[in-house]
């Protein structure tokens, strides 16, 4: 019988070159891993969210009327002849953020303009920084300044004017807000190319015109998307309106009465010894679920209109 010779097959080797490739692959794989897990992270604690404001008033809604909730016009689910309609807190959570918005929008938007059309690099530099240390500035503190500060000047124009109100309460909450309208804004319209403000120079229009004509609407999508911003910021306030405009629940869209919002309402229950389970309990988490359905639908509106009209280049 014939016999074979036993061939062994030379031992594989990976150069250096290939073997640096596939570690640095190995490393991207994981970065990516890391990426996808905190992206994830941020997805699943957004359900989470959702998933407990949904169980929570499923229960509320077994003891209450759906129809009750949104048609009653009167919030006292701590006393003993308790009604749960959300119209008082809607109508003071729309109030001041309209006050808000109504501070806010114009200011934000020519500070924006401002500078990124006028301003130098020097003054640009200074101003920006400045206006966004705002940012930094505990909510509780712009409370206060709104209640011992902007009240009395406010009273001195309106003599009746009660010391807790929404008008207060939404000028500074406004101010709170200019640096995100102003930051995001200006960072919108700084993108706008250069070539569209010399094409604007060419035809012989102003530095003014340029901006107001040409930049702005090119920048639109994005300073939508600032006041959008703005918008979900005023409407989730909590301690400038629990301190400033009062906690307790008013059906009225007249800014110079005290009334309560969402928040100061969840902020007032959740300090208090409320048993878990109870009906008074569970009433923050379906007020928080119209909050956050309030605010989905305003950002579903951004969403439309920055697609509407984003710019093209």
């Amino acid at each position: 019988m014939a016999t074979h010779a036993m061939q062994v097959p030379a031992q594989l080797t990976i150069s250096p070159r290939l073997a640096k490739n596939i570690r640095r692959n190995v490393k991207e794989r994981v970065i990516e891993l890391i990426l996808m897990l905190a992206a994830l992270t941020a997805v699943a604690t957004t359900f989470a969210i959702v998933g407990v404001l949904l169980y929570e008033s499923i229960g509320f809604f077994k003891n209450v009327s759906i129809v009750e909730f949104f048609t009653d016009t009167e919030w006292t689910p701590l006393f003993e002849d308790a009604h749960y309609g959300i119209l008082p807190l809607v109508s003071g959570t729309l109030t001041t953020s309209a006050i808000a918005l109504a501070v806010a929008v114009p200011i934000g938007t020519v500070a924006a303009i401002f500078l990124s059309e006028f301003a130098s690099h020097n003054t640009r530099e200074t101003i920006k920084p400045i206006l966004e240390l705002l940012v930094g500035v505990p909510t509780v503190v712009f409370g206060y300044f709104a209640l011992f500060f902007v009240t009395p000047i406010l009273q001195s124009i309106y003599p009746d004017l009660p010391s807790f109100n929404m008008l207060s309460a939404g000028i500074v909450m406004g101010i709170m807000i200019i640096p995100y309208i102003a930051s995001l804004s200006e960072d919108a319209m700084r993108a706008v190319p250069m070539s569209m403000r010399e094409g604007s120079y060419a035809m012989g229009a102003t530095r003014f015109q340029t901006a107001i004509k040409v930049v702005t609407p090119a920048a639109v999508s994005g300073i939508v998307a600032a006041y959008i911003l703005a918008i979900s910021r005023a409407v989730g306030e909590t301690m400038v309106v629990a301190i400033a405009a009062g906690q307790q629940p008013n059906l009225s869209f007249n800014p110079l009465e005290s009334a309560a919002t969402i928040t100061a309402f969840i902020v007032q229950v959740a300090m208090g010894d409320l048993p878990h389970g109870s009906i008074g309990y569970q009433s923050i988490f379906a007020a928080g679920l119209v909050l956050m359905m309030m605010t989905l639908a305003f950002n579903i509106i951004g969403h439309w209109i920055r697609k509407k009209y984003r710019e093209h280049y």
